[in-house]
Order: C-alpha cells, then structure tokens, then sequence
C-alpha cells in the first residue's frame, strides 16, 4: 500500500525548491554583473532560470534521493507507477509537465486534490507518482 502525498506537503516542497532556485540565480546574476534589464539580460535572466530549474528538479528527482530539496525536506519522493527510481529522461517529462499544469492559472496540480493517487497532469503525462517517503 502506498503512502501518496497530498497536495500540502507537495506544495510546501515546491516553495523551498523556489526559494532555493531563486537564491542560485540571484548568485549567478550577482557574480556575473548580470542586470534584468535590457533584451539581452531580460532573455538570458529567463533561459537561465529555466535551464537551472530543469536541472535541478530532473538531477534531483532522478537521483538516489529520488527528490529535491525540498522533496527530502517534506519526507517524499517521485517514483514511477511501480515505486522505483525515474530516470533523468522520465524526470525531464515531468518537469516540462509542470511547467504546462501551471500554465492555465495552475489548473494542471488541482487534480492532486481529487484523485486516489494524488497526481497532477504533470505526473499523469510522465507516469509518476509523489509518495511520503517509508523509513
């Protein structure tokens, strides 16, 4: 039987993964002399924020840890259907879904809410589930 995470924990997860995300940005563009300003520094600010957020989730979510951050700190991990570990291709699906369930006013993470397992359409689309970790 497994133990799904509800939409609470996930989201207290998402907030210290994007706190995290945003500090290492920040560190880059500071070290850099990176201003947002600018078409140049506009574009590149939005490309890096997405090619370090990729990494991140699909490093992380993929790893022996099986989740980020945050993941770990909140107790869970993202498996496959079978509770095994995701491969950094599966975990790259996923986060492409995460970022189209947040597109329509984040609609795509409320079906966390109402189905028996407890998956949005990103983990719908990349066959994952979010689980509470078992110690």
């Amino acid at each position: 039987m497994h133990n799904y995470s509800g939409f609470l924990r996930r989201f207290i997860a998402s907030i210290i993964d994007s706190f995290l995300i945003i500090i290492f940005v920040a560190f880059i563009q500071f070290i850099s002399g990176m201003k947002g300003g600018g078409v140049l520094g506009g574009a590149f600010f939005y490309v890096l924020v997405i090619l370090v957020s990729w990494n991140y989730f699909a490093y992380l979510e993929s790893s022996v840890r099986q989740g980020t951050v945050g993941k770990q700190a909140m107790n869970i991990i993202v498996t496959d259907l079978e509770g095994n570990r995701i491969p950094f291709d599966r975990a790259t699906k996923r986060f492409v879904g995460k970022i189209l369930a947040a597109l329509p006013f984040g609609a795509g993470f409320l079906p966390i809410l109402f189905n028996a397992k407890r998956q949005g359409i990103h983990d719908m689309l990349a066959k994952t589930l979010v689980l509470v970790r078992e110690d």
